[in-house]
């Protein structure tokens, strides 16, 4: 028996940016696959309405691979995949499996010899690259820096180092209600002449995307508190 494929499905970025994120043949797909495998089960039914869901959503499988479930077998999450049943991944935002739990999902997808089936979408990471005007031949993303903020400020001072030695950006983020702290790290640990990008609520009504020096970024005040931000920095 043939087996079916996983396609990666992005999810929009923003509750407006609807519009901006999909395509005619992410529109048509959903309306042919009866199973999802989501992180967010009310981000993907709400997803899958915007995108033009015409299938009863009560016909539709969903597997969960929430936080509460990412510990388990999730073996159970490939039963139609091995039964020849396409499926579709998707992440509570952006692209699955970056910086996304989904990479487990697609890495056993490999392991089965399933086939990935990648769909174009949007990801805050690139597309803040994209707007920086910082390097983008050359760039590293480290998903979440430390807490502890000694430890934060060592770790920046090293991305620092690493972007001066390679010409390369670095990307990062953190949660939501400690990016303010994480820029005052920013602004007291980097260099004067140091590039930073501030990428936030991209695809938004609010979107706020802005490439300064730290001299200029300590003039400037800015709110990012429980906003969705990916930083960018280049010596």
């Amino acid at each position: 028996m043939s087996k079916g494929s996983l396609y990666l499905i992005p999810v929009p970025l923003a509750p407006e940016a609807a519009s901006l994120s999909f395509s005619h043949y992410s529109s048509s797909l959903i309306n042919q696959l009866k199973t999802y495998i989501v992180e967010n089960e009310k981000t993907a039914r709400k997803f899958l309405k915007e995108a033009g869901l015409v299938t009863p959503q009560s016909a539709l499988v969903l597997h969960d691979y929430g936080k509460h479930q990412r510990s388990g077998d999730i073996s159970s999450f490939f039963s139609e995949l091995m039964k020849g049943e396409d499926v579709g991944l998707m992440s509570e935002a952006g692209c699955p499996g970056i910086a996304d739990p989904g990479a487990d999902i697609v890495a056993e997808a490999h392991r089965r010899k399933i086939r990935v089936i990648p769909l174009p979408g949007p990801n805050s990471m690139i597309q803040a690259l994209m707007s920086s005007g910082l390097n983008g031949q050359s760039f590293a993303f480290h998903g979440y820096l430390p807490i502890d903020k000694a430890d934060r400020s060592r770790r920046l001072k090293e991305l620092e180092n690493l972007s001066g030695k390679y010409h390369q950006t670095q990307l990062f983020m953190e949660t939501p209600f400690r990016n303010n702290a994480l820029l005052d790290d920013l602004l007291k640990t980097l260099l004067p002449a140091t590039r930073l990008c501030i990428a936030a609520q991209i695809n938004s009504q609010e979107e706020y995307i802005h490439t300064h020096t730290i001299a200029e970024w300590r003039k400037i005040t800015v709110d990012l508190h429980k906003k969705p931000v990916v930083f960018l920095l280049l010596k």
